[in-house]
């Protein structure tokens, strides 16, 4: 018997327990599930957050106060202020390069926001930014307008609201522009929403309400706010230089010691970018180890299901033994047979994982992940089967080929 009859005979093996192949196969394909699943929402989730980073040019940075107690030789010094107006101002006005600059502070990351009988939780943060605020953040309205020189020059009470606040204070069909919301006791007229935007880290994207820099600050009162600056530096210059220029005017205008430690930290979009792909490595060793746990408990349910299959067909073994089949043929019969219910297995899990997979991705992102079609884990899902099969079928085979053809013809 050559080997192409070998796996004909596997194969209408298989077909003749249907039952048995499906709910095996069944079992390999929750494995193959749970693994390209996992690992495709996690390629959706970094696809739909590189496309936000993406927005963000490579010379755009940030420059944000220290949030805890600086420490140098070994001792911790007293805390380090925040960076405050003037400060961001100076930074704004001598920047040696071609930019657009953006000061923004937070006020409060606890406000309710009210409209009518209607209120949010106390969880929406007010923010307060200037006219380019939206364009250097890459954030977009869905309707209305920007700020305006004269909305800033007079301080005016307008407001931009994120768009789960639209959700939550309006009807439906009812357009908030021109409404009036009330945040901290004082009243915004709303000139713009911002477009969905989704938060994986519960930062609350689109729980936001921005409104003029110095409204913001005499709503902060006497207390000190801590002014954020965003840069996107025009043109190709080097990213290295410009950070650097930014820190050396940086550190001169907070008057940092020589030898001392920056007293804030610059963030850059492609860091952000490097420090993504970093977390999401981690994930995907995860994903994998769940689905490698998941796929080593089938491949033990379907080495017990071939032991069984061979134990019901001893007798079948002993008449193709007494024909002349090698004990090499016994083995790739059901070597075959273990391989091909782990492939069809296999191909419904991958189905199944890729729909599930973008189907969180999708619910993650808040609609903002694309389709995505991992092939590089869809083929090591075959091969993953592949390899399952050869596992839960190289002992059941052996089993098989050395069964002595006389006692496997007086099986009962």
């Amino acid at each position: 018997m050559n080997l192409t009859e070998n796996i004909s005979e596997g194969l209408r093996s298989i077909a003749s327990n249907r039952l048995r192949t499906i709910l095996t196969s069944a079992i390999i394909a929750i494995g193959i599930t749970s693994l390209v699943g996992i690992l495709t929402a996690i390629d959706g989730i970094q696809a739909s957050l590189e496309s936000g980073l993406g927005s963000l040019g490579a010379n755009t940075f940030d420059i944000e106060g220290p949030n805890m107690f600086r420490r140098f030789g070994g001792r911790a010094e007293k805390q380090v202020p925040p960076i405050d107006f003037r400060q961001a101002m100076i930074f704004k006005r001598r920047f040696p390069y071609k930019a657009s600059i953006s000061v923004s502070a937070m006020i409060t990351g606890a406000a309710q926001v009210k409209y009518a009988s209607k209120k949010t939780n106390p969880n929406t943060q007010l923010v307060g930014v200037d006219d380019t605020y939206l364009a250097v953040k890459g954030s977009k309205l869905a309707q209305g307008r920007n700020f305006t020189e004269n909305d800033l020059v007079n301080s005016l009470n307008v407001a931009i609201i994120g768009s789960e606040l639209v959700n939550t204070l309006f009807e439906r069909n009812v357009s908030p522009e021109g409404k009036e919301i009330s945040v901290l006791g004082t009243r915004f007229k709303v000139i713009g929403v911002l477009e969905k935007k989704g938060s994986l880290n519960g930062a609350g994207d689109d729980r936001l309400v921005l409104i003029p820099l110095n409204v913001g600050r005499a709503l902060a009162g006497g207390r000190a706010l801590t002014f954020d600056i965003t840069s996107t530096v025009e043109g190709s210059k080097d990213p290295d230089v410009v950070i650097g220029e930014a820190r050396g005017l940086m550190r001169q205008i907070r008057q940092d010691p020589l030898g001392r430690p920056d007293s804030f930290r610059i963030i850059r979009a492609d860091e952000l970018a490097k420090e993504l792909e970093e977390n999401t490595n981690v994930l995907r060793i995860g994903g994998f180890g769940i689905g490698f746990i998941t796929l080593l408990g089938a491949a033990i349910a379907l080495m017990n299901i071939m032991l069984v299959s061979v134990t019901e067909r001893t007798r079948e073994i002993g008449i193709r033994k007494s024909l002349g089949a090698t004990p090499q043929r016994i083995r790739e019969q059901f070597l075959i047979e273990a391989i091909v219910i782990c492939v069809l297995g296999g191909l419904g899990g991958i189905l199944l994982g890729l729909g599930i997979g973008n189907l969180i991705s999708m619910v993650v992102s808040q609609g903002k992940g694309g389709f995505v079609v991992p092939w590089f884990w869809m083929m090591m899902g075959i091969i993953v089967c592949v390899a399952v099969g050869l596992f839960s079928g190289i002992y059941p085979a052996f089993k098989a080929s050395r069964l002595d053809p006389i006692e496997a013809l007086r099986y009962e």
